[in-house]
């Protein structure tokens, strides 16, 4: 480094050092940030086991978490929600902080760090993503053995395309989106699947995974069910009973969900009068459920193998779900639960049939929908998923 170059990390250090309302005006201009941005580090909880959860929130899943834990005995929880730019869902979050404030904010940096360690017990790490900005060079390993190092307990929470080799997918299934050799990002989620794992096998601890089919890149994680609050997607009305039945799909990402390859089916049958196909995108998270209980049939994904988020929704809604599943992810749901997903699970090019038959054969269709409400109750509120994170990790760890 340069005379000049240490001379302004110094100076940098000194204006870091001076109280944040000082220190944010002596700033180059670039580097500025509103105060009042900035929340507060996460509070005392009054129970024996304090747990954070951060900092993703993937649809919201950290603070349904947070919340399900929060019915545990002795238990209270908070997420913390590092937003990326351009974030339009407006999932709702305990502590939520814009990606600016993460990056400028020395201040909020050292409070968030010294909060935790000080008054919590566990952490549970999203997707292998730091949870104190630059603190400790964007690296969570450093993050983890900090914290460890203070007393708390850590543990990782994967979501889905964090530790999802492609290479393992598309080995493992020919309707695998990793087989387009069009997609300019499938090296990029390769190479961070491979990081997350080096991660995962560095630092050790707890593994938990939303989704069965991830139980794959790591055999030895638990599977953690996603969350919904059931309450908020009841539907007055049962399916089907439009002459034309309205379809949705919103898919958060088109490639990974198989879209290109369905909406020529979806399009001919809205042509033909036979479907009212609705295609959604970017819609608030507050929207979602309106929109959920007008449709009749929820196209999920059908590439993939898994259902996610949306279908859990949709299920809550007593509406038709269609999914591509794949006999593992069933399976091991079944084994459980003792319940299979009342999903309608379809490939790619057996769209057309599939919908044909529940038009057709309505009876069926709303009789599979009704049981979406009870199994997601069962399964989804999360209720069981606490008791998972309870049993591997609050009740177990040192």
């Amino acid at each position: 480094m340069t005379v000049v170059g240490r001379f302004r990390e110094r100076l940098r250090a000194a204006v870091d050092r001076l109280p944040e309302p000082v220190a944010v005006r002596l700033r180059p201009r670039r580097y500025r940030y509103d105060l009042s941005e900035v929340p507060p580090p996460p509070p005392r909880l009054d129970a024996p086991t304090r747990v954070t959860i951060g900092a993703t929130n993937y649809a919201a899943q950290g603070y349904l978490l947070a919340r399900a834990l929060d019915r545990l005995d002795r238990v209270a929880a908070i997420n913390v929600h590092q937003r990326p730019a351009g974030d339009t869902f407006g999932f709702p979050a305990d502590i939520s902080v814009s990606g600016d404030i993460v990056r400028l904010s020395s201040h909020w940096r050292r409070r968030q760090f010294a909060a935790i360690a000080e008054h919590y017990s566990h952490v549970i790490v999203e997707s292998g993503r730091p949870i104190f900005g630059t603190l400790f060079d964007l690296d969570p390993a450093r993050e983890i053995h900090a914290l460890r190092q203070r007393g708390v307990a850590v543990a990782h929470l994967a979501h889905g395309s964090d530790l999802r080799s492609p290479r393992i997918h598309r080995e493992f299934s020919r309707h695998s989106p990793f087989h387009d050799d069009d997609w300019e990002t499938r090296d990029a989620l390769q190479q961070g699947a491979d990081r997350y794992a080096r991660l995962l096998a560095e630092t050790g601890g707890p593994v938990f995974v939303t989704t069965p089919d991830l139980l794959r890149d790591h055999p030895d994680a638990r599977w953690l069910p996603v969350m919904v609050e059931p309450e908020r997607w009841v539907a007055s009305e049962p399916p089907l009973a439009r002459r034309r039945p309205v379809v949705l799909h919103a898919p958060t990402n088109p490639r990974i969900k198989g879209t290109a390859l369905i909406e020529p089916v979806l399009h001919r049958m809205h042509a033909d009068g036979l479907i009212d196909y609705r295609p959604v995108s970017g819609v608030p998270a507050a929207q979602m459920p309106d929109l959920v209980r007008s449709a009749d049939i929820v196209i999920d994904q059908v590439r993939l193998g898994i259902y996610s988020v949306a279908a859990v929704e949709a299920m809550a809604a007593g509406r038709v779900v269609i999914a591509h599943l794949h006999d593992d992810v069933v399976a091991h749901v079944e084994g459980v639960t003792g319940e299979r997903p009342p999903i309608v699970s379809c490939s790619p090019e057996q769209l057309g049939n599939r919908l044909d038959s529940l038009i057709s054969d309505r009876d069926a269709a709303r009789e599979r929908a009704s049981a979406g409400p009870a199994f997601v109750r069962h399964v989804h509120d999360g209720t069981l998923s606490a008791g998972v994170i309870h049993g591997d990790f609050l009740a177990s760890a040192p």
